[in-house]
């Protein structure tokens, strides 16, 4: 079953994905998009950062839950994402500018993983330098073409909330085991 999407979204999803093209097509823009893509693939490069913090020793348990946080968010975007089943982005003037790992779209799963990561790992790498990491893999993939605007808002939405929820309540800090 697809879940319908609005057509009034689908015309700002469209206006959005070609002006956004326009504005950074051609530009070092694109081969840093393709990075963040590759790195964002699965989680894998969110989930080897937190696997380096726990490494370091310090702060093992923020680390951990900002792991879990990381894991359960991918895992909550790859599954609303089976449920809605929205294709991605089909326009002859925007073309996929990576390889994508299935055709589904919404949402979009790096979005869900690096907004998580933001939350999660945050405390430990920076609030600042998070956000913008967040805010780059949002324009990358509608650069790339492979998601709609909609489908990165929503999974840093989903990704954001899902770790938030995990971090309030995941863990049992010390006063609360008591």
């Amino acid at each position: 079953m697809t879940v319908p999407i609005p057509s009034a979204v689908v015309l700002v999803d469209h206006a959005l994905l070609r002006s956004t093209r326009r504005l950074l097509g051609g530009t070092p823009a694109v081969p840093l998009a393709r990075g963040l893509s590759h790195f964002g693939e699965h989680a894998l490069g969110w989930l080897a950062l937190g696997a380096c913090g726990l490494l370091t020793g310090r702060r093992r348990q923020e680390w951990a839950t900002g792991l879990a946080g990381v894991v359960v968010a991918h895992a909550s975007g790859v599954l609303v994402k089976r449920v809605v089943r929205r294709v991605r982005p089909a326009l002859e003037d925007v073309p996929a500018l990576v390889a994508t790992p299935s055709r589904l779209s919404f949402p979009s799963a790096h979005s869900c993983s690096t907004a998580a990561a933001a939350v999660g790992f945050g405390p430990m790498v920076g609030r600042p330098a998070m956000a913008g990491v967040t805010g780059l893999m949002l324009v990358s993939r509608v650069l790339l073409g492979v998601h709609h605007p909609s489908d990165v808002v929503t999974g840093a939405v989903l990704g954001a909330g899902t770790a938030g929820l995990v971090r309030r309540y995941g863990t049992l800090s010390p006063a609360r085991r008591a």
